[in-house]
């Protein structure tokens, strides 16, 4: 069909809606589609002024995106399979649900599995991708350039790695705002009144991060530039490797993390 979109996307949530968004920007000239039974007013109103085609009747794409949650895709994978023809490249953002599955249930070997994380939405995320066996380096070059709006693509790395991938850039941004979340609480425990102990938290995580980005210099430089000897952040520093500390919990979070990915897995069959 002459219609018919060359790229569908399955599931706008915000980082569907992000991965649109940026298509939209871009300078491709691919027919979009979007499959979202309740879309958003900024989908709703794209599908309006005609930049994107929401909830066509299904029919073979050059691309396909799944972008829905893991423990929907069982519910999702006969719909889905109705995008999927011969040449169709399949691109999965779901965390726990591994390329073979994907492929049994899509009956396609052309697929490739993702891990982007929140800041992704705003353009500032880091997503890592893995490939079944085989694949082209054009189809790698495909899936990087659909992904490229979310932020670095990096990879791709051996599946096995995913987990921990998952554990460490797609769950880390809820580590950051819990830091902030708990450096402002103990703030207010020192008598700063809420609002100000707050912004503090907030901009210093932000800042911290800034300085990161813009020096290059790995996180541990940093954080001995800013240690002095017998200084205030050394004593902060003591309490939070002590006895393992920060370091030990942060093992034991990802090792958590990375054990329930591969529960996603399992219960994705």
């Amino acid at each position: 069909m002459a219609d018919a979109p060359s790229l569908v996307l399955i599931g706008a949530g915000r980082m569907g809606t992000a991965l649109v968004r940026g298509w939209l920007k871009g300078k491709s000239k691919r027919k979009i589609a979007v499959i979202e039974p309740r879309p958003s007013e900024e989908i709703s109103a794209w599908a309006a002024d005609g930049k994107i085609i929401l909830n066509p009747p299904p029919s073979a794409a050059a691309l396909l995106v799944i972008a829905v949650k893991p423990q929907q895709f069982a519910g999702i994978a006969e719909a889905a399979r109705g995008f999927v023809g011969s040449k169709t490249l399949v691109v999965s953002i779901m965390a726990g649900v591994r390329i073979a599955q994907l492929s049994r249930r899509l009956e396609t070997s052309r697929v490739i599995r993702s891990m982007p994380n929140t800041p992704g939405s705003i353009g500032q995320g880091i997503t890592v991708i893995s490939a079944a066996p085989g694949l082209a380096a054009t189809d790698l070059d495909a899936a990087t350039a659909l992904l490229a709006p979310l932020g670095d693509v990096q990879g791709p790395v051996d599946e096995n790695l995913m987990s921990a991938v998952t554990a460490l850039s797609g769950s880390g941004p809820a580590y950051l705002f819990l830091l902030a979340e708990t450096m402002a609480e103990a703030g207010e425990s020192e008598g700063l009144p809420r609002a100000l102990a707050q912004l503090l938290a907030r901009r210093t995580v932000e800042g911290a991060a800034a300085l990161m980005a813009a020096s290059g210099d790995d996180p541990e430089t940093l954080r001995r530039a800013v240690t002095s000897p017998g200084g205030t952040t050394q004593a902060a520093l003591d309490i939070l490797t002590d006895t393992g500390g920060m370091p030990r919990l942060m093992r034991d979070a990802l090792r958590a993390a990375a054990a329930r990915d591969r529960q996603l897995s399992r219960e994705a069959d």
